[in-house]
């Protein structure tokens, strides 16, 4: 066998070009109908071979690679959906490419060629989802054949190119056992937790941007009893529930010519004739957070959801702002009693800055005095310091307080003494 040979970059272009053309017709002509990227590799390496270029193993194996991604991938950014580390992939234009590392910003050497091969990534993206942007619809969302969320947004929105953010979809979900393990609870506070799952208490997930509300809500969900009938409803479908007997419901954008777009009201709305035990929603935005208080009022007991804010009390002042946003006109004390009625719990989850994510409050809503939500912190996260390698250091505490629905964990068979709470006594 003759051995490999040296080639200059003008010559490797051309090869590249040959290939990735000669091979896109072929795909074109006769798509595989089954393991597309084994068919595509092996008509890859023909083509190659016909050319009679000899490169070494690790120059080929990597111009294969750029090829199929290309063709078939999502091009350089491939490498980094493939990367189990990665969670979130940030595409800031063609030469600057961030990723999302065991919870720090990283840049990435990653670029594309210029714009038109970002915009051709974009549209593999969406295109097969009946999807378009241009510049009259500049934006998008979508999801990957993995179930990866990715959001586009393109000139002349995007003043410095297109962009593109993809939150990569985890198929190993986090497990009670994870967050026993990393410090984030411990096992009474988890037992809790649980007793409020069968309690059937309605509660709220809150927190900032790519916190962990989505992860913690699935873990919540995991104590759902499998008799029940849960129907969840999501933007974009992340969680995993392992019980049988659930129905998931997506929202629809609509399609190009304004039509077709169903909302996660319309979802709401449509759960309720469904006969749910439980409505589980991915997060309320705008208006069918009134419908939510109100499904949690009227039987729904043990619904969840997840909301954007920076503290508990910040997460009820956004539940009566996205409640008004209903257009019924009610007034925002009426607001605030269906949200003091219809939910008990509320779970705050923060990203610190050293990257990390945990619950930092579990608090109760007890009621209304006067015009105010009353609230109380049942647990509160104690920071201790910061480690030699900056990482925070601290636990989340109880309070001393009992919460007020202590009798419903009781009617399902958990008697909470008061050690849990700080208070002496022990828990069983």
């Amino acid at each position: 066998m003759s051995e490999p040979l040296s080639y200059d970059s003008s010559t490797l272009s051309k090869l590249r070009t040959y290939l990735s053309s000669t091979l896109a017709q072929q795909l074109e002509a006769n798509p595989p109908t089954v393991n597309y990227r084994m068919v595509a590799s092996h008509w890859l390496e023909e083509i190659y071979n016909r050319t009679r270029v000899q490169l070494d193993e690790v120059s080929r194996r990597r111009l294969f690679d750029q090829i199929l991604d290309d063709l078939i991938g999502l091009g350089p950014l491939q490498p980094l959906l493939d990367d189990p580390a990665v969670s979130e992939v940030m595409v800031n234009g063609p030469k600057l490419v961030y990723v999302e590392r065991n919870g720090e910003l990283i840049e990435t050497d990653v670029q594309f060629e210029d714009d038109a091969q970002v915009l051709r990534i974009i549209d593999r993206i969406i295109h097969p989802l009946g999807r378009r942007v241009d510049s009259e619809h500049p934006m998008a969302d979508a999801r990957l054949l993995d179930g990866s969320r990715v959001n586009v947004i393109i000139p002349p929105a995007a003043v410095d190119g297109p962009i593109i953010t993809i939150r990569k979809f985890l198929a190993n979900c986090m497990t009670v056992e994870d967050l026993i393990n990393s410090g984030s609870l411990t096992p009474h506070m988890v037992e809790f937790l649980q007793a409020c799952v069968m309690a059937r208490l309605n509660i709220v997930i809150s927190g900032p941007t790519s916190s962990g509300k989505t992860t913690f809500l699935n873990v919540l969900s995991g104590f759902i009893p499998g008799n029940q009938r849960i129907v969840t409803i999501e933007d974009a479908v992340e969680l995993q529930l392992k019980q049988r007997h659930v129905v998931r419901l997506e929202s629809r954008p609509p399609n190009v010519d304004g039509t077709g777009e169903v909302t996660i009201r319309d979802l709401v709305r449509n759960a309720l004739r469904m006969r749910p035990d439980r409505i589980i929603v991915g997060e309320v935005r705008t208006g069918e957070t009134l419908d939510m208080l109100q499904a949690m009022n009227t039987g729904h007991y043990g619904s969840m959801t997840t909301v954007h804010a920076n503290s508990p009390r910040d997460a009820v002042s956004r539940l009566e702002t996205m409640a008004m946003m209903a257009n019924l006109d009610m007034p925002l004390l009426a607001i605030r009693r269906q949200i003091a009625s219809a939910i008990q719990l509320v779970i705050h989850y923060n990203r610190f800055t050293d990257g990390s994510r945990r619950i930092s409050s579990i608090t109760e809503i007890s009621g209304m005095e006067g015009d105010v939500v009353t609230m109380s912190d049942i647990f509160k996260y104690e920071q201790t310091g910061v480690s030699a390698d900056g990482k925070i250091l601290g636990a989340l505490r109880a309070t001393g307080i009992r919460p007020m629905f202590t009798p419903r964990l009781e009617v399902v068979g958990y008697r909470l003494r008061g050690e849990i709470f700080g208070v002496g006594g022990s828990f069983r």
